[in-house]
Order: C-alpha cells, then sequence, then structure tokens
C-alpha cells in the first residue's frame, strides 16, 4: 500500500477492507490498483453528537469516506458543547487522516469602515489561526455572519433588531441579502485570516441570498477576492411545480434529485470568475426530510444526485463538499454508492453497488426483497411536500408532532404555541420546531390554502408507496440470516417510523383545514359537525403515535437528532398522546360554549 500522505493511506486501508466486507471473507483480487479521489474534500459534522467527536468516531467517519471534520465554534475553545480543546480535537483527527475545518458562529457585527474595523476583524479571525494554526479552513455563513450593513435594500440591522416602533422592516437583514458593502466586509475578514495563515480556505456560503436575482448575486462574486471558495446549495430554491401550484423547494431535501436554478447559476458565475467552487450537497442519506431519523433509505434517487455532482465536476471543477448538515451522518446504503462514485476509476453502474450492499447487509435471500422496498421508497418520494412549515415541523420530530386545537381559549390571552419538549442541554432543541401548524408563506409559493388539498392527495399517494416498501422490508426480515437479522430488523422499524410520520403530516394538514373551516364558519350546526370530524381525526392520530412506538423501541436512533436530541422516543409519542387528550378537552369546553 503506498501513499502520500496519512490521509491516503487511511484511505487505501478503508478501501481494502470495503473489498473483504463485500466478499465477506479475508481475500483480496490479485494485482495492483490505482485509486485517486474525485472530491478533494468531503467535510462533515459528527454523527454521534453536535461536535461530538470521541476517538470511534474520527474512526467511524475515516471509515465512510470523509477527509474533512467540521465543527462548530462559538467562541475560543468554545463549542456547541461547551469547552472544547479545539487543537487536542485537531490533533486526534489527524490522527486518522482527517482534517479541520471551523465553522464559524463568533458575532462579528462591525462595518468595515469603521476606523477599529482591522483590530477588531484581526482580534477575533486573525486569533482564531493563531490559535489553531493547523485548522485547514474556516466557513462564513451569511445567517452567521450580520453586519452593519449600509445598503438600503436592506434593514442594516440584525433580524430581530428589525422593526421601527414596532413595525417590522420588510426588507431582508444583512446575511441574507448581497449587499453591495458585504464584498468590502469578507475583504476585512479575508486581510485578517491572510496575514496570520496565508494557506487557510475561506468559504463563503451563498445559500441564504440564493432566492435573488442572479445579476445581484453576480455583483457580489465579482467583487470578491479570488481565493475565496463559493459554497452553493444543491437543491434549495429549486422550483417545483405540483398541478399548476408553486412548491419551491425550500429547505435540504432529496424530492430534488436535480440541482436548483441558484445552484446551477451560482456555479457557472464563480467558475466564470475564477472562483474555487464547494456545494451543500447532502450526499450520505441524510438531509431535512425527516429530521429525527438516522437517513432517508431512497439510494436511487443519490443516484441520480451523483449524476448532476459529477456533471458539475466536469463543467466547474466543483471538487468540495460539505456532505451533510448539523444532522450529521449514519451508516446506511448511501455511504458505499458515495464511495464508489468519489474515487477513480469511478463505477459508473451504481445501481450494482446497492445491490452488492443489499447482500452483504441482510442476506442474498432477502436482498431482492430489501433492493423492492428501496425502489418503493425511492419511488415515494416524488409526492414528498418540502414546505417550510412541514419541514420544521411534522417532518421534523415525526409522529410526537403536536395537534393544537386552534381557536384560543384563555383567560390569560396567551398564544397556542407550545414549547416541544426537549433537552436543555440540546444545541438547538425545540427552538427549530414550530408547534403551531400554519402555512409559511413566501413570495415564490403557492399560498397554503391552496396547496394543502393538493399537498394531501400528494401524501395519500406516498404513504401507500411507502407502505408496499415496509412490507417488502418485512418480507426481507423473514429470510435475513439470523447474523444480519438486526441489521433487517432495524430497516423495517426506520420504514415503520417514517411510515407513521407521513400520516401525522398529512394528519396535520387535515387538521389545519378543519380548524380553519371552524374558525370561518356562520353556522352552529355546521361548526359541530366540524368538531365531529376534528374529534375523529385525533383519535387516528393517537393510534397512529401508539403505533409508531415499537419502531422506536427498537432502533434507538430512531427519533433522536444530533442538535434536538430525543424528539420522537417512546417518551415523546405518550406526551403527544396526552397533548392530543388535552386538546379533545378544549373541544368538549368549546362544544359547550356554542349551547351559550
Amino acid at each position: 500500500l503506498s501513499t502520500a500522505d496519512l490521509q491516503g493511506l487511511w484511505s487505501g486501508i478503508v478501501y481494502l477492507e470495503d473489498v473483504m466486507n463485500f466478499r465477506e471473507a479475508p481475500f483480496l483480487p490479485l494485482g495492483s490498483q490505482l485509486h485517486k479521489p474525485l472530491i478533494r474534500i468531503r467535510r462533515t459534522h459528527s454523527g454521534s453528537g453536535v461536535d461530538d467527536f470521541p476517538d470511534w468516531q474520527l474512526s467511524a467517519i475515516a471509515h465512510a469516506g470523509f477527509n474533512t471534520i467540521e465543527i462548530f465554534v462559538k467562541d475560543f475553545d468554545h463549542t456547541t458543547r461547551g469547552y472544547c480543546n479545539i487543537n487536542e480535537l485537531i490533533d486526534r483527527a489527524a490522527e486518522y487522516g482527517l482534517d479541520t475545518f471551523l465553522y464559524n458562529y463568533l458575532p462579528s457585527y462591525k462595518h468595515p469602515d469603521e476606523s477599529d474595523a482591522e483590530q477588531f476583524f484581526d482580534s477575533i479571525y486573525g486569533e482564531l489561526f493563531r490559535r489553531y494554526p493547523k485548522a485547514v479552513g474556516i466557513k462564513l455563513v451569511g445567517e452567521s455572519l450580520q453586519f452593519p450593513s449600509k445598503d438600503p435594500a436592506t434593514t442594516g440591522k440584525r433580524w430581530r433588531e428589525s422593526v421601527i416602533d414596532g413595525i417590522p422592516d420588510t426588507r431582508p437583514s444583512p446575511g441574507w441579502w448581497p449587499c453591495e458593502d458585504y464584498p468590502d466586509y469578507i475583504k476585512a475578514i479575508h486581510r485578517a485570516i491572510r496575514k496570520v495563515k496565508p494557506d487557510a480556505e475561506i468559504v463563503l456560503n451563498t445559500y441564504n441570498w440564493g432566492y435573488v436575482s442572479a445579476d445581484l448575486r453576480r455583483r457580489l462574486l465579482a467583487a470578491l477576492p479570488k481565493d475565496i471558495t463559493i459554497q452553493i446549495t444543491f437543491e434549495i430554491f429549486k422550483q417545483h411545480r405540483v398541478g399548476d401550484l408553486s412548491c419551491p423547494i425550500m429547505d435540504y431535501s432529496i424530492l430534488a434529485t436535480e440541482p436548483g436554478e441558484y445552484f446551477t447559476s451560482e456555479c457557472a458565475i464563480a467558475h466564470e470568475l475564477g472562483l474555487q467552487l464547494c456545494s451543500t450537497s447532502n450526499t450520505i442519506g441524510a438531509t431535512w426530510d425527516f429530521g429525527a431519523a438516522p437517513y432517508v433509505p431512497t439510494p436511487y434517487r443519490w443516484i441520480e444526485r451523483f449524476k448532476h455532482l459529477n456533471a458539475a465536476l466536469e463543467n466547474w471543477g466543483l471538487d468540495e463538499h460539505y456532505e451533510t448538515h448539523h444532522y450529521g451522518w449514519w451508516p446506511n446504503v448511501v455511504i458505499d454508492i458515495r464511495k464508489a462514485n468519489a474515487w477513480s476509476p469511478r463505477v459508473e453502474d451504481l445501481e450494482k453497488v446497492v445491490e452488492k450492499v443489499a447482500v452483504r447487509d441482510y442476506g442474498r435471500e432477502a436482498a431482492p426483497h430489501v433492493l423492492s422496498a428501496w425502489r418503493y421508497w425511492s419511488q415515494a418520494m416524488d409526492f414528498y411536500v418540502a414546505s417550510n412549515e412541514d419541514q420544521y415541523g411534522p417532518w421534523r420530530v415525526g409522529s410526537a408532532y403536536p395537534l393544537i386545537f386552534q381557536p384560543n381559549l384563555t383567560r390569560t390571552m396567551g398564544t397556542k404555541e407550545i414549547q416541544f419538549p426537549t433537552m436543555p442541554h440540546a444545541h438547538f432543541g425545540h427552538r427549530i420546531v414550530k408547534t403551531l401548524y400554519q402555512p409559511y408563506e413566501n413570495e415564490n409559493q403557492s399560498p397554503g390554502p391552496l396547496r394543502y388539498p393538493q399537498d394531501i392527495r400528494q401524501l395519500e399517494q406516498m404513504h401507500k408507496l411507502w407502505q408496499q416498501g415496509v412490507q417488502a422490508a418485512q418480507e426481507a426480515l423473514k429470510l435475513a440470516p439470523e447474523r444480519k437479522r438486526a441489521d433487517a430488523q432495524r430497516l423495517v422499524a426506520l420504514g415503520e417510523y417514517i411510515l407513521h410520520s407521513i400520516l401525522t403530516t398529512l394528519h396535520v394538514k387535515q387538521w389545519w383545514l378543519l380548524n380553519t373551516k371552524l374558525q370561518g364558519s356562520g353556522s352552529k350546526e355546521e361548526m359541530l359537525t366540524i368538531l365531529d370530524q376534528i374529534e375523529e381525526l385525533a383519535a387516528k392520530e393517537i393510534q397512529n403515535a401508539q403505533e409508531a412506538i415499537p419502531a422506536v423501541e427498537i432502533d434507538s436512533r430512531l427519533g433522536w437528532e444530533p442538535s434536538m436530541e430525543y424528539v420522537c422516543d417512546k417518551w415523546h409519542l405518550e406526551w403527544k398522546v396526552r397533548q392530543v387528550n388535552s386538546a379533545l378537552r378544549e373541544i368538549k369546553s368549546y362544544r359547550k360554549m356554542l349551547e351559550l
């Protein structure tokens, strides 16, 4: 085994292990082979917890094919987990052939024109690389990098402060707009870093303003230093029409196997301007589609996505991938097809790799049924609904998502939104779960009242196909050899978990439509009929939540996500039942109000 560095040595060892694991025997083919990475950098967060990198996790990351870890830096030696000896982590990661990237969470609210700007930016960005000289790069993201822009198209303030006498300023905040002075801001950061570490890779993620015109985005890119890497999200803002309605993809989702317009235009512009490219690619099986599921078992959809990323490599030289966000990663079939696609000589028939994985993990007799399950599930995602209210709601926490009776019975004039129960130490926890379901409207998206009846039809079709996949996985479980039964059981449990999540999302949309109709009705008789329908729906969802419990009891990874911790385990599903019963008591009171 000959290689230029430790990273190559790890890659070579892992490749040999993979060959033997596929053969299920300690044999290697005779001869010599030359393998080269096609993707220069493959970045990931931890799969065991946000910024959690014990040695076993670093080893697992190397075995999964990544070559760079990424940590959220909130302050010097401070990550999302609290104190962290970052230099010690960088050194430990290097022992596994892994480089370290810093994801900047340090606020730097300063305009570059201010008199003390140079000293200010040096105290943050220069100091980062004085303290962590072995870090290979830093990532900057608009939403984490707000500044007092003078661009009149923006509020010039942090988004939480963008109000005038209590009236919201409807202009975007800096951080969500390609401000005229944003290049100067980035240049100030760039100068501070370059003085300390000339070879640090500086990555700017532009997705926060990916919704604006290509001309405005070009203006910003053209004014940036030429040694900046531009990170571009593959699917966000992709136009998606269902029937006559506009239903764009609002967050990370494998609904999109083809890239969005923002991705293709930003890549083309940045390449034309001579800028290095990187993609938020979501290419190892995890997305926000089912937030507390370890991965989405739809390998055939990722194969299609790889084809477009291969074209981006060929056309624009895009050879760096940020492969997952803070939801981390988990061993799954996509890891294997990703490896086969990311190295030269590239395996062209990735479906053959999928077949090999099915045999390796579930047994030769079970494999055809596993492949059938993956086919059904891949097809089912054609009918997925990728709206913000769903990905921040029932998709995120599954069947633990509450059903809130929307008429506000209150003596304290409080809101109906309730805080989803999460652990106090969770990085995001309840802050990224919106419990009072409602359309989160967007100027590029058809209104919720138009979308929801269509969404329900989509989800009914998705549920039907997903159920067929679960049945195929159950057949595979019957045929799996004893030593592979545990993996087959987990596959069935994953399928069932998602199946119940689909039904919850469908019920939530029906719930909103009924609650809205109730509050708009002027007829007592009609309102009583609607209450009957709401109660019937509540009973169905209680049953659905209870039936989801066996799946999460089989696999403790189900219902957990690194930044939220547990959100859909047995406790949360039982909490959901208690919450819906509380809503039913409210409905009983509302019935009495109709008789006053």
